[in-house]
C-alpha cells in the first residue's frame, strides 16, 4: 500500500501521540508528551538536513524527562501561504516551551521558510511571519522572549527539490534550530 508523505507522518504523529498518553507525567496536568506531526528527518519526509540535530530521541522514561531533553519534532508545516499554526502541531510547539521553560539558558532559533511560489521578498516576509507566530506561541506558554531568536529563509533553504505539492509541503515550515 503506498501513502504520500503526509498521511506517513500522520501515522507516526498517531503512533507516538498513543505512546506518550501511556506515559506517566508524575501525577500532574501540566500538559502531555511532545506530539509528533511533521516529524524531521522520519518516515520519509525527506527533511532530514534542514538544520536538525539529531539525538534526544524518546526512549524508556521520556515521559518523567520531557523537560529535560530538547524536543525530537523540530520542524511544524504550515498551510499554503500563510501563517497560521496548524492544530496538529500544538502539542509539538507546548514541548518545546516547557523544554525552554525547564532550560532558562537553552535558546532556540526559529528558522521560517516557504516553498518557491511567491517573490523573493514576499517569501522572506511570510518566512518571518511563520517563525514569529512561533515566537509568539512560545511567548504566550511562558517562554522568555530573550530564549527565542527568528530568522527568515525564505525559498532559499527548500527541505524537498520538486516544483509539486509534495516538495512545497515539505517546505513550508518553520524548524527549531537549538
Amino acid at each position: 500500500m503506498q501513502f504520500t508523505p503526509y498521511a506517513r507522518t500522520l501515522i507516526a504523529a498517531m503512533s507516538l501521540a498513543v505512546l506518550a498518553g501511556c506515559s506517566s507525567t508524575g501525577g500532574t496536568q501540566e500538559g502531555s508528551m511532545a506530539g509528533t506531526a511533521g516529524s524531521g528527518g522520519g518516515a520519509g519526509t525527506g527533511t532530514a538536513g534542514a538544520g536538525q540535530v539529531s539525538g534526544s530521541g524518546l526512549g524508556e522514561g521520556a515521559g518523567q524527562m520531557a523537560g529535560s531533553r530538547i524536543p525530537e519534532v523540530r520542524t511544524i508545516y504550515f498551510a499554503y501561504d500563510s501563517d497560521t499554526i496548524r492544530p496538529e502541531f500544538q502539542s509539538v510547539l507546548e514541548s518545546h516551551a516547557r523544554f525552554l521553560q525547564n532550560n532558562p539558558s537553552a535558546s532556540v532559533v526559529l528558522q521560517g521558510h516557504t516553498d518557491e511560489r511567491g517573490t523573493r521578498e514576499y517569501n522572506l516576509a511570510l518566512g518571518e511571519r511563520r517563525a514569529d507566530a512561533v515566537k509568539r506561541f512560545l511567548s504566550v506558554q511562558g517562554v522568555s522572549p530573550s530564549q527565542v531568536e527568528v530568522v527568515s529563509y525564505g525559498e532559499e533553504r527548500p527541505a524537498a527539490r520538486g516544483s509539486n505539492e509534495e516538495a512545497y509541503a515539505q517546505n513550508r515550515r518553520v524548524v527549531f534550530a537549538y
